[in-house]
This record gives C-alpha cells, sequence and structure tokens, in this order.
C-alpha cells in the first residue's frame, strides 16, 4: 500500500485557474481585418494540436477576424463557443474579469502583437517582453492558485518565427 500511495500522481488543486493567452495567426495582408493566410492557418490548426488533451472551458477573442480564426481549429474540435471581447479594452481589467469570471479551469484567450503582453502581465502581475510585429509563436501558460503568487510559463508552438 504504501508503494502504490508513492507511484499514485499528485491531486490536481481544483482551485487552480489556466489561462493560455495567445497572439493571432499570420494574416494575409495588413488591411485593418484581415484574415489568416495559409501560414496562418498552419499556425492555428498547430495550436490546436499543441492543446489537443487539453480541457478547456472558455475561449475568448477580440472581435478581429483573425483573433477567432486562430482559435477556430481548437474550439471546434471540442464543441466550445467563443466569446468576444475588445481589444481596445484595458489589459487590467479584461484580466480581471478573466479571473472572476474563470477561478478554476483552463481558459484560452487571442489577442493582438500590442495587447497580449499587456494581458499576461495582468494576469501574471509580472513583466512580460514586449511582442514584436513578426512574432506569432508565442503561447504564455498563466496558473493561477488560490494559495500562491501566479506563476507564467512562455512556449513555443508551431513553426518558429523569425
Amino acid at each position: 500500500m504504501l508503494l502504490a500511495a508513492c507511484a499514485s500522481r499528485p491531486p490536481v488543486a481544483a482551485d487552480v485557474a489556466t489561462f493560455i493567452v495567445v497572439r493571432h495567426a499570420e494574416k494575409v495582408d495588413a488591411s485593418r481585418d484581415p484574415a489568416l493566410g495559409a501560414a496562418g492557418h498552419a499556425r492555428a490548426r498547430a495550436l490546436a494540436q499543441r492543446l489537443d488533451g487539453t480541457p478547456l472551458v472558455a475561449a475568448y477573442a477580440t472581435e478581429f477576424k483573425r483573433t477567432g480564426q486562430t482559435l477556430a481549429p481548437t474550439v471546434q474540435a471540442r464543441g466550445l463557443a467563443t466569446t468576444a471581447y475588445a481589444a481596445s479594452e484595458p489589459a487590467a481589467e479584461f484580466a480581471a474579469r478573466l479571473r472572476a469570471a474563470h477561478p478554476r479551469g483552463t481558459v484560452l484567450v487571442a489577442g493582438h502583437s500590442n495587447t497580449v503582453p499587456g494581458i499576461v502581465a495582468a494576469l501574471c502581475g509580472c513583466i512580460v517582453a514586449p511582442m514584436p510585429d513578426h512574432e506569432y509563436d508565442r503561447l504564455s501558460i498563466i496558473h493561477v492558485a488560490a494559495d500562491g503568487p501566479p506563476r507564467l510559463a512562455v512556449e513555443r508552438y508551431g513553426d518558429p518565427t523569425p
């Protein structure tokens, strides 16, 4: 019995919220509301593959086509709806709203190069590097537990961007 206890995995805390924040994938052009290009659709599929097996409780994307299209393969595979939020909403307000609405579970958020660092910083209470316009592969994971400070992990997904 002692050996079985040592071999078991630690329980997953029920009071942990995880926020996964990405920038939209590569767009077809520089117009105001472009769709994703071929590389962007490939990256959206790579995101779905990277998150395969990750249970999501919600997904958020701005009002622009490219953010919703970035999340589409992931949310469609789970039968989830994407909730729209205004790209102009202050990061601190949006982060507070996310934390209040989702005290547990995993939430996926898509934003823009000029909004993602602020959202991540507001969620983790930490300093986050700016996101250059050519960066599309950053995946920020913020774990928020009730009994400790938030933790940030930054990973990459899909084809590397320069």
